[in-house]
């Protein structure tokens, strides 16, 4: 059975889709079987994997409203071992029509029901907020995989994630743990990286991984061409430190 990581994170700009794209390719790459969940409306991880979000004819808005199977809109990516459940704008949409449905938190828990047997890993990114898609996400997940920018408001924004966080996990998915917090952009030219990297390790220490995510050209480049970092520039720093994170990942989760 897969073990189900939402990524996320309710500032925006952290590196969530990035973090998404990357270690779950990484993870293919390593012999497991991954599925993504593009839970975001503006569809980059569908965008990240080089999949045209404006010509799609089924997404993840037909699997929560109910006009889908996943069989239809489950696609193949660039990634050997990936497979996307994409997204586009239509999934705005989806949060009005979420709130007159009965169980509206749980659509796509009741989803993965039926087919996580089929992955190792099935990683949800989320939108940069709290509204409906974000809990359907945080209640379809055994876990949270936080990406953290080295920045001066990212323990603001923990903070508030820890919060919701809490609060899921008394009202609806009581099973919710944190399965880890990852620095992102890291620069260690700048004090200010390595002050966030202390403080956070001081407040979450055990949740931390080891492996820190450097802020890389390379890395900001590879969205532009639809390709995850091990495709579009395997030598480089970021592509390594993916691969290393998803070592880290496999040990812990096994």
């Amino acid at each position: 059975m897969s073990r189900i990581i939402a990524v996320a994170n309710q500032k925006g700009g952290v590196g969530k889709t990035t973090t998404n794209v990357n270690l779950s390719t990484c993870l293919a790459q390593a012999g497991k079987r991954v599925l993504v969940v593009d839970m975001d409306p503006q569809g980059n991880s569908t965008s990240g994997f080089g999949v045209d979000k404006y010509g799609l004819q089924k997404t993840v808005y037909d699997l929560l409203i109910g006009g889908a199977t996943l069989e239809d809109v489950i696609l193949p990516v660039c990634a050997d071992g990936v497979r996307l459940l994409p997204a586009n704008i239509n999934l705005s949409g989806a949060e009005i029509e979420l709130i007159t449905m009965e169980n509206r938190e749980y659509r796509l828990r009741e989803l993965f029901s039926r087919s996580r047997y089929l992955f190792d890993y099935i990683f949800i990114d989320c939108p940069p907020s709290l509204n409906l898609l974000t809990l359907n996400a945080l209640c379809a997940a055994d876990s949270v995989l936080i990406p953290i920018q080295c920045e001066y408001y990212a323990l603001e924004g923990l903070t508030q994630l820890m919060n919701t966080i809490s609060r899921v996990q008394r009202k609806l998915n009581p099973r919710l743990v944190i399965e880890g917090v990852v620095f992102t952009m890291y620069d260690s030219r700048t004090n200010l990286s390595n002050q966030v990297v202390e403080e956070v390790e001081k407040h979450l220490g055990a949740h931390t991984y080891r492996t820190i995510i450097p802020r890389n050209v390379r890395l900001s480049e590879a969205p532009s061409y639809g390709l995850p970092i091990t495709l579009y520039s395997a030598d480089s720093k970021g592509a390594e430190a993916y691969r290393l994170l998803a070592q880290e990942v496999i040990r812990k989760i096994g």
